[in-house]
């Protein structure tokens, strides 16, 4: 005899889910309704991105800015997603927050002088 699945019973085991990349100019955002055990990877893969943008580094990938494969978090092909994460695809840093910081500093610290030598 075979069983009749309703096609409502497997909407049980779906979850939504987010996968999020950012260019300096512009967010992009895909919700996704993926099967129950989906990893980050998997979504990300989903998400369509990956077509969007040839050649998209997804080494570096984060889970509500956590990111994966580090601090004891699992890596992203691990990593089984649960309901209304957000999967967050990083871009490498141009240069590091340090060095920007620094750069700011001193061009306060030479508005600072310009200002006082008036």
């Amino acid at each position: 005899m075979l069983s009749m699945v309703h096609p409502l019973d497997n909407q049980k085991h779906l979850i939504d889910v987010e996968v999020a990349y950012a260019l300096p100019e512009q967010q992009f955002l895909v919700n996704l309704r993926v099967p129950l055990g989906t990893s980050a990877i998997q979504a990300v893969e989903q998400s369509g991105l990956l077509e969007r943008f040839i050649g998209l580094d997804i080494t570096n990938i984060g889970i509500f800015s956590q990111r994966l494969g580090s601090k004891g978090m699992a890596s992203a092909d691990v990593y089984v997603l649960e309901p209304f994460d957000r999967v967050e695809i990083y871009r490498h840093l141009s240069l590091d927050p340090k060095e920007i910081r620094r750069r700011r500093a001193e061009k306060s610290a030479q508005k600072t002088n310009t200002k006082s030598s008036l």
